[in-house]
């Protein structure tokens, strides 16, 4: 059965080029106009300190950089592992991994406002603080404006450049190769693997100063692991829902159930991966009781405990027991509703990373709770860290619009961004031929089953 399916996907009339038509244009407009909107709204409804505003701007622009950076990174994978079974539908990673360009200019939109104290994103970038906390003064080395915005635009440019590079050469393979020409495939080959070290490497050290470092007192060695894991179920579940996006109106033909059922096993594995990441950051720490790290997880699961056990519901259950099913993963329905909870899920799961120690520090900052707690944590250690952090939950434990769970205006910008995201990749997709025949796997992906 399976191979009857592959073999009439190919025998239907493949579309080569994408047509990015003015009624698609204008419903992305207008979704960016309402994050636009959503941003201001949230920018004149805020005190002195805009917290929500430059809240809202660090999470959904972290949230899309971290799938282009993750698509770039699972075909330079694909690429390297000599897999084949995506070349029907790579287009679709180029497109998306560009859009690092854009999720880059904001995140340095970001790191100026740090380096301007424009915002109170971050403790340690308060001089003060730096001054009388001993634990922030330690790392005071790597978290400053300096490494913010030097790392963004050294790795993030890196990144760029050689997924650009990438394209270039797999267009180029497209409009002067031949069939079984492996001349351009070998120097994509070369830039692929170079990619992989630069971006594992160097987005393990933009997420702990994008992220990790919003609780500056608060470490762990997994968080790299977690984010990455969750960048990843992202942009699978955003690649299945365009795929089935295009395929409804005649585009990707030869992207059979065969491809969506292999999309759907990764969606299944990498949620229970995350949930291990989720499950060892949480009981490990709990279990040593280490008070500096174990904080981070109390004051979550005290004052956010919806999205605290959310999390677990939403990423985790749902997909494992959908998804279970062999034949689950074959129905474009089924499969796509989950990939669409999951990717909602997965953007309150960077919520959630983000929103708590953003408002800890507004309140100490913002002269809600003053530099007491953390004046304390010079004269004692590590577990000064944990009393100042545990002060601090005694200020932020009422509900706070757009803290404690999104907003109508945290959902508007979400929308926004989003289809700025949309905009890009179907533009990319526009300036391409959806299929890159003389790849040198693309018919080995044309005749794919499992």
């Amino acid at each position: 059965m399976a191979h009857s399916n592959d073999t009439h996907a190919v025998a239907i009339p493949l579309v080569k080029n994408f047509t990015f038509t003015g009624g698609m244009r204008i419903t992305l407009l207008v979704g960016m106009a309402i994050g636009l909107l959503s941003l201001g709204l949230t920018y004149l409804g805020d005190d002195g300190t805009h917290t929500r505003f430059w809240s809202n701007l660090l999470h959904n622009s972290v949230f899309f950089t971290g799938i282009a950076l993750m698509a770039g990174f699972f075909m330079c994978a694909s690429i390297t592992a000599w897999a084949g079974w995506y070349t029907t539908f790579k287009r679709v990673w180029e497109s998306m991994s560009l859009f690092l360009i854009v999720g880059l200019v904001f995140m340095l939109i970001i790191g100026i406002g740090v380096w301007q104290g424009w915002n109170h994103l971050y403790h340690w970038a308060d001089a003060e603080t730096v001054v009388t906390d001993t634990i922030i003064n330690g790392k005071a080395g790597f978290l400053n404006s300096g490494w913010y915005i030097g790392g963004t635009i050294i790795f993030g440019g890196l990144w760029y450049l050689i997924l650009s590079r990438i394209r270039g050469l797999s267009i180029a393979e497209e409009k002067n190769g031949n069939d079984g020409d492996y001349n351009y495939h070998q120097k994509i080959r070369v830039w692929a693997v170079a990619y992989l070290p630069i971006a594992g490497f160097g987005s393990a050290a933009l997420v702990w100063l994008w992220i990790m470092s919003v609780d500056a007192h608060w470490y762990s060695t997994l968080f790299a692991w977690y984010c990455g894991a969750s960048w990843f179920v992202s942009m699978i579940s955003m690649t299945l829902m365009l795929l089935m996006f295009l395929k409804g109106r005649g585009y990707f033909s030869s992207v059979t159930p065969e491809h969506i059922h292999d999309i759907g096993k990764l969606i299944f594995a990498f949620s229970i991966f995350w949930t291990y990441l989720w499950f060892s950051q949480y009981m490990l720490i709990w279990y040593a009781n280490v008070g500096e790290e174990t904080i981070y997880f109390k004051h979550r699961m005290d004052h956010y405990p919806v999205l605290f056990y959310g999390n677990i519901v939403i990423n985790f259950l749902l997909p494992f027991f959908v998804l279970m099913r062999n034949s689950t993963k074959r129905k474009f329905g089924s499969v796509g509703f989950i990939a669409f909870v999951v990717f909602v899920g997965h953007w309150l799961d960077f919520f959630l990373m983000i929103k708590p120690g953003v408002l800890h520090t507004a309140h100490e900052l913002g002269g809600h709770g003053g530099h007491g707690g953390h004046a304390e944590s010079a004269s004692h250690g590590s577990h000064g860290g944990h009393e100042a952090a545990g002060h601090a939950v005694e200020h932020v434990s009422n509900f706070t619009s757009g803290f404690t769970l999104p907003g109508f205006l945290e959902i508007g910008t979400f929308v926004g961004f989003l289809s700025l995201f949309l905009f890009f990749v179907l533009y990319s997709l526009s300036r391409a031929s959806l299929q890159s025949e003389n790849d040198p796997y693309y018919y080995e992906s044309l005749q794919h089953h499992t």
